[in-house]
């Protein structure tokens, strides 16, 4: 598990503070322990959504490739129009 960042326990501290009035009055501490705990779920779980973000497929081979032939079979396909044959 990694640590959280500061900014998330900036966020938390400062939210502790408007709610509880955290320096003068302290929660009990099995509630200061839920409630980092809940922050540093958070931090984890922000930090694998960035993570399934980069591991996202942009390129398809098979595809690039499919579309490669199909480009290079329209550019030798040359379609004459003769109306000069007559009937």
């Amino acid at each position: 598990m990694s640590a959280p960042s500061p900014s998330s326990l900036s966020e938390f501290l400062r939210w502790l503070t408007t709610q509880t009035g955290f320096p003068r009055h302290r929660l009990p501490a099995t509630a200061e322990r839920v409630l980092l705990a809940a922050v540093a779920a958070a931090e984890e779980e922000a930090g694998e959504k960035a993570r399934e973000r980069y591991l996202v497929k942009t390129r398809d081979p098979a595809r690039d490739s499919a579309l490669r032939a199909h480009a290079l079979r329209r550019s030798q396909v040359h379609f004459k129009c003769d109306n000069s044959a007559k009937v």
